[in-house]
């Protein structure tokens, strides 16, 4: 079993929603909760870059760019963390990944999920 697995990705239109999960089966409860999680996503030609990141604190960073549209959450008891995407534009067209960021420094990235904003 994958130790990120993310789930939720697909074609969408221009002004709709989306809603992506990352889930991390292979890590126990008490070293998630402090663990960092991001989502980041990568365009053909492109460099992955940051999309969003949520600490075990629950403080939240945001790239310019999905400020407003889009939202990190964690649910610690479920082992998941959420990416809610609203009024999503053709740019955000994607591959989706989420990393772990534990205490130790051990990092894991999932496998990525597509993402597709057209008419």
């Amino acid at each position: 079993q994958a130790q990120v697995v993310e789930s939720g990705g697909g074609l969408v239109q221009p002004g709709g929603s989306l809603t992506l999960s990352c889930a991390f089966p292979r890590t126990i409860t008490s070293v998630f909760n402090p663990s960092t999680v991001g989502w980041y996503r990568q365009a053909p030609g492109e460099q992955r870059e940051l999309v969003a990141t949520i600490t075990g604190a629950r403080s939240t960073n945001y790239a310019d760019s999905v400020k407003g549209r889009f939202t990190i959450s964690r649910d610690n008891a479920r082992k998941k963390v959420y990416l809610q995407m609203n009024n999503l534009k053709p740019e955000d067209t994607a591959v989706y990944y989420c990393n772990i960021q534990r205490p130790s420094g051990n990092t894991d990235w999932g496998q990525g999920t597509q993402v597709t904003v057209s008419s």
